[in-house]
């Protein structure tokens, strides 16, 4: 549903005024950035439709088969607001077919790198938009990215799932005496080698190619050389649907507590689950359990959510879909 006034006009104006109204928002919420999610979906009133902004490049994600009929309006209203030098179609989600539309990844207007660089509180990335996870770089963690810096200051930080190394990047610059990242994905690795390279950490930060579930248990049992004194632990959504919630919990208890057994006295995890089923209730249970099931004593730091880049619309619970704590080991 994209209005609830049976006299407006659903026209090109419209989407004009919605896509005004969310860069607006952008613009008072992140002053002076120039990289961010520039529509989210139903928080912004345009349901289907996902803008992420890179500088003077978009990427845009349509889910929905009303979306796509009217992309010619979209496109027009952002070439109006914005002026883009390039906007790149990702519509490689499967949902996509739920709609019966292909899945299809071009360059809808201009010229689009592979890569584009972005800056994000002092820290430069480069975000690869048309191969990477997402549209290129994960803007909901800026700022538990952020607030994480001061607790990374002489510590030796083990970043799982670490995909372009943004957390392990961020812990560098925060003042961290080691950083181990690891992830399954060789395009992935290489990027945060190079990114670690691009801000002057590469001394620093270590990019390792394992499987970060495995590399987790070995960690539990003390058979890695590396002793990390603290933990971001950020895997994937999951829950691909609501009936694989019961079993994505459990495994979700289980890495967390696999994380809190790899800490020493006083080290911090830094954890998340970034499906819409998982609700925050979910969230702290699981962790209770986590900490049960690891034997030690923890208590909560923080409690947080995704980037205000992200607003969750109240009546629609499933647009709060990231949740993130910091737990301290006693």
């Amino acid at each position: 549903m994209l209005t609830r006034d049976a006299k407006e006009p659903v026209d090109e104006g419209f989407f004009r005024r919605r896509l005004a109204e969310a860069l607006a928002y952008r613009e008072k919420a992140l002053p002076g950035e120039t990289s961010y999610r520039l529509c989210y979906g139903e928080s912004d009133g345009l349901p289907g439709l996902v803008v992420d902004r890179y500088g003077q490049h978009l990427v845009l994600q349509v889910m929905s088969a009303g979306i796509e009929k009217r992309l010619p309006w979209i496109a027009a209203a952002l070439e109006e607001l914005v002026k883009p030098k390039g906007v790149f179609l990702k519509n490689d989600h499967k949902v996509r077919s739920l709609e019966g539309l292909p899945l299809e990844c071009r360059t809808l207007s201009g010229t689009v790198p592979e890569r584009v660089p972005i800056t994000e509180a002092g820290v430069r990335f480069a975000a690869p938009l048309g191969e990477g996870q997402k549209t290129g770089h994960y803007f909901d963690q800026r700022e538990n990215r952020a607030f994480l810096r001061p607790y990374f200051a002489g510590r030796a930080v083990l970043d799982l799932y670490c995909y372009t190394g943004g957390f392990a990047i961020a812990a560098a610059k925060g003042g961290a005496k080691s950083v181990l990242a690891i992830d399954s994905s060789g395009p992935a690795v290489q990027l945060a080698r190079e990114n670690a390279k691009f801000n002057g950490v590469d001394g620093v930060v270590s990019v390792d190619e394992q499987d970060a579930e495995k590399a987790l248990e070995s960690f539990a049992e003390g058979k890695q050389p590396f002793k990390p004194d603290m933990i971001v632990l950020d895997p994937p959504s999951l829950v691909p649907a609501r009936k694989h919630l019961p079993q994505a919990l459990r495994l979700y208890t289980k890495l967390n507590a696999q994380a809190l057994k790899s800490l020493p006295k006083g080290g911090l995890l830094a954890t998340a689950t970034c499906s819409h089923h998982v609700s925050r209730e979910d969230f702290v249970l699981m962790l209770r359990n986590a900490a049960a099931k690891a034997e030690r004593p923890v208590r909560f730091v923080a409690l947080r959510g995704q980037a205000l880049d992200h607003p969750v619309l109240l009546s629609m619970p499933e647009t709060e879909y990231l949740h993130f704590a910091l737990l301290e080991m006693l």
